[in-house]
């Protein structure tokens, strides 16, 4: 494993404090989680620091993370990332960005396109097609979710993250941790996930890969399709037999993607 560190990084003289894993040798690289939630450093950031220095921040609201008061539109939450790159002193850097976090690395590189070297957007939230619409996943109960989340719902993966502890305190402190990332989720993303990037996707003019599992039920793979039509620089890949969560359920097609993009 490479060694890491967890820290608290303070942005805008403290109105903001960032729980921040951090770990690895090579070009900087910016890790946004998505609505799963932050998972502290998990075998897909491991992987990705043995070439770069992984940088992966829980999301304002989300794990230990504060400052989601003084967010109030996803505008707020980009110019917040922009000032979190300063505050790490990181000019530029890749970007890899899972559901709401490729949501979120996508608007960011929209916005500072030349602080972006390249960009991976993992199944990213962000567009709403009427024929196709994201899976409204505040209110799907676990059977839902097992189905929509995950190719093989019965796969050792899939049963760890869907499942629940046994020790009913614990169980309490689980269920709050989910609500409280939904409900910072749900800030930006509510009621629907299309918040205008249609009209400034022209400006993400850096290579970008998007990653779909096709059998994604949360965002439907006809999602990227609607991105490849947007972006002008862009490499799409599927995974076979995947769902929402393709580095967890497929990782090493994930990192194999991601990494030959990244290094090319």
């Amino acid at each position: 494993m490479v060694e890491y560190r967890e820290r608290t990084v303070a942005v805008r003289n403290g109105m903001f404090n960032v729980q921040l894993v951090e770990g690895g040798t090579g070009s900087d690289l910016l890790y946004l989680h998505g609505a799963d939630g932050f998972n502290g450093w998990s075998p897909v950031l491991d992987r990705l620091a043995q070439t770069h220095h992984v940088y992966a921040p829980a999301q304002p609201g989300v794990a230990e993370s504060t400052g989601l008061a003084h967010l109030d539109d996803l505008w707020d939450l980009v110019l917040f990332y922009e000032e979190f790159m300063q505050e790490l002193g990181i000019g530029h850097a890749h970007v890899v960005g899972h559901s709401y976090g490729g949501m979120v690395a996508a608007e960011l590189a929209a916005h500072r396109p030349e602080r972006v070297d390249r960009l991976v957007l993992v199944a990213p939230l962000g567009l709403w097609l009427d024929d196709t619409p994201v899976a409204d996943f505040f209110i799907l109960t676990r059977d839902e979710q097992a189905r929509l989340f995950w190719y093989d719902s019965n796969s050792e993966v899939a049963k760890a993250q869907l499942s629940q502890p046994d020790d009913p305190e614990e169980r309490m402190e689980d269920t709050l941790s989910r609500i409280q990332t939904l409900s910072a989720v749900g800030k930006f993303v509510w009621p629907i996930p299309d918040k205008g990037l249609r009209k400034r996707a022209h400006r993400i003019t850096m290579p970008t890969l998007l990653l779909w599992g096709d059998s994604d039920g949360v965002v439907p793979p006809a999602y990227s399709a609607a991105f490849q039509e947007l972006l002008p620089n862009v490499t799409a890949t599927t995974i076979a037999k995947c769902g929402h969560i393709p580095q967890s359920e497929r990782p090493e097609e994930f990192n194999q993607a991601v990494l030959g993009f990244l290094d090319a």
